[in-house]
């Protein structure tokens, strides 16, 4: 049984999560991008949304989109205590890391969407996490308009490539990471970096 014991309080950004039961093995998949294969400029968003660079006082909206999105998901189950661990350190400091870039996916002023980005060309994973979206904002093409916007961001960071990790049986391994030209490579991956 998963559940968020304590969520954003004033005293404390951490995300809390208890998981009970025996842990299961999970598949991961890493997808790779050539950037320079990357389109000039992302394609349009509609009316009233906008994906900009978030700032500091984004992040309990950014904790928000990435903890309900990975706890509602049932694909990440299995992994969401190491999951959750890694999304929150990498949350942790990252308005004050020149190598990381946050993304946020407004509906109005609401956060509807997120993506953390490292332009760290050493690591194995520039997603940390990719594209978030909202369960209730699924299915709309939000997924792949933030990917395309997030290696849009990575290129102009200076990577040629990026990468990220996910979940073999992910939605975002099936249809999302694909395009662009994501080539997937199976990872035995002991030390879980969700994307």
């Amino acid at each position: 049984m998963n559940r968020i014991k304590a969520f954003t309080t004033p005293t404390s950004r951490k995300i809390d999560i208890f998981y009970s039961g025996q842990s299961k093995a999970t598949g991961w998949v890493r997808f790779t991008w050539d950037l320079a294969n990357l389109s000039g400029e992302c394609a349009a968003l509609p009316e009233h949304y906008q994906i900009v660079r978030a700032t500091a006082e984004d992040e309990p909206g950014l904790r928000k989109v990435f903890s309900s999105s990975f706890m509602l998901d049932p694909v990440w189950s299995p992994a969401i205590a190491e999951v959750m661990s890694n999304v929150q350190s990498a949350l942790d400091g990252a308005f004050n890391d020149d190598a990381k870039i946050c993304l946020a996916l407004r509906h109005g002023s609401r956060i509807i969407g997120a993506a953390l980005l490292s332009t760290d060309a050493k690591i194995d994973n520039n997603l940390l996490p990719g594209p978030t979206i909202s369960i209730e904002y699924r299915n709309r093409g939000f997924g792949t308009l933030l990917l395309e916007n997030s290696l849009q961001a990575l290129r102009d960071g200076g990577l040629t490539t990026a990468s990220g990790l996910t979940r073999d049986i992910s939605p975002a391994a099936k249809f999302l990471y694909p395009k662009f030209g994501g080539f997937p490579t199976p990872v035995d991956h002991g030390s879980l970096v969700a994307a």
